[in-house]
């Protein structure tokens, strides 16, 4: 199988990485990809936002399956074009994208799958803004309407902080049509309980579910400060309810399949499942229909089954006929070392120095993102700039793998939580 991978980030690493190992790949391509997937895969400079561009490139390599990583791409309609080029493509159409691309439009299909999530306000000024978060209280939730990359929400108690990120939002241009076109925020009810990721792979039909994961979306240790990409993940969670995966299939995944179908927007890709397990039971918190970052990471790092052939039959109407995930018992945390002045200015062109030495610890291996070859030097080139993957017997053990590695790693200013996965 000759493949064509879509993006750059440590998503896109953990993904090169279980589809090279996979036994039917004959060739990987990753477009553009990082100095890490270069190790496992051909790196191909490209414009990912380009469907035609995209498709080309799938057709001049033969590609027998496109994986579109990102949500940018996603929204832009890449796939679409992909598939009109006769080339079977893992990620949903630029209409089905909408599920993350405007949250107003995700609220909707709950709504009408009568899927559980928390009571929202869709505003398009701030007069209806100022009232919603009257309505609900602190502590508020605000929501841009569209992508952000992983930090268009706040979540504080402060109503004069919540009005400005609403204000912020409000200032963009563009909006989704459930809005009118209209630039719009979510204002939301907080949701108090855990929070767990769910990957379910999906071809417009069946559902098929990855293991569960927990990502740390703040920035500093006890979620103190903004919200970022994610700065952690781990995975299995011994904590989580019984039967919660079955649960979230019947209640959530299966009935927004079904929706989206009966809309004419049939889903396939990943539907990301973002949810908080309340005092009230299961709530939906956001839907994103790629792979999750940094959970991704954990997640794929105890796949013990093909991924490749997996991704295929989702893209191609076969999930039903696929055999189901196997799982390694191991555990698996990420711990996501970030720039200085992440998640706002970041400053780039540090070097970055130790990876090889973080990977002679035994069960970890470093995923790279905001990475860039400088003349045979390894510089930062982004805000999350590496993944350090430990894989143990239990999450104690991975946890340790984890933080050994990043201890041999160095990169100026670089800011990491030193409590991910701690006390589970």
């Amino acid at each position: 199988m000759r493949i064509l991978l879509i993006g750059s980030g440590a998503r896109e690493h953990a993904l090169a990485r279980a589809l090279a190992a996979d036994p039917a790949t004959t060739a990987l391509v990753v477009a553009p990809g990082n100095p890490g997937t270069a190790a496992v895969a051909t790196n191909l400079d490209l414009d990912v936002l380009d469907g035609a561009a995209v498709a080309a490139a799938a057709q001049g390599m033969a590609a027998d399956l496109v994986v579109v990583g990102p949500e940018a791409p996603l929204v832009a309609g890449v796939v679409d074009a992909v598939r009109a080029a006769g080339i079977p493509c893992f990620g949903p159409t630029g209409a089905a994208a909408r599920l993350e691309g405007s949250k107003a439009f995700a609220k909707d299909v709950m709504a009408a799958a009568g899927v559980p999530t928390a009571m929202a306000h869709v505003c398009t000024d701030l007069d209806q803004v100022a009232a919603a978060l009257d309505a609900f209280g602190p502590p508020y939730v605000v929501k841009d309407d569209g992508l952000a990359a992983g930090k268009g929400v706040v979540v504080t108690p402060e109503r004069d902080a919540a009005l400005g990120h609403a204000r912020a939002c409000l200032a963009r241009d563009g909006g989704d049509p459930t809005t009118g076109g209209a630039p719009a925020v979510v204002v939301e009810e907080f949701l108090d309980g855990p929070e767990v990721s769910l990957f379910c792979l999906c071809d417009g039909t069946d559902v098929v579910p990855l293991a569960p994961a927990q990502d740390y979306k703040r920035l500093a240790d006890g979620d103190a400060g903004p919200n970022t990409g994610g700065m952690g993940a781990y995975s299995p969670l011994p904590w989580a309810p019984p039967g919660l995966v079955e649960d979230v299939l019947d209640r959530v995944a299966r009935p927004v399949v079904r929706e989206m179908a009966a809309r004419g927007t049939p889903f396939t890709g990943v539907l990301y499942c973002g949810l908080a397990l309340t005092s009230r039971g299961v709530r939906v918190v956001e839907f994103n229909v790629r792979f999750g970052d940094p959970e991704t990471q954990v997640v794929l790092a105890r796949l013990a089954s093909p991924l490749a052939q997996l991704l295929r039959a989702a893209a191609t109407g076969g999930l039903g006929a696929a055999p189901e995930p196997r799982w390694h018992d191991a555990a698996a945390v990420t711990v996501v070392l970030a720039a200085r002045g992440y998640p706002g200015q970041v400053g780039t062109g540090d070097p970055v120095t130790g990876v090889g030495a973080a990977e002679e610890v035994p069960g970890v291996h470093v995923l790279q993102a905001g990475t860039r070859d400088d003349g045979g030097r390894l510089v930062s080139a982004g805000g999350r700039v590496l993944s350090v993957v430990g894989i143990g017997a239990d999450l104690a053990a991975a946890r340790a793998a984890a933080y050994a590695g990043a201890a041999r790693i160095d990169l100026p200013g670089a800011q990491l939580r030193t409590d991910i996965a701690a006390g589970r």
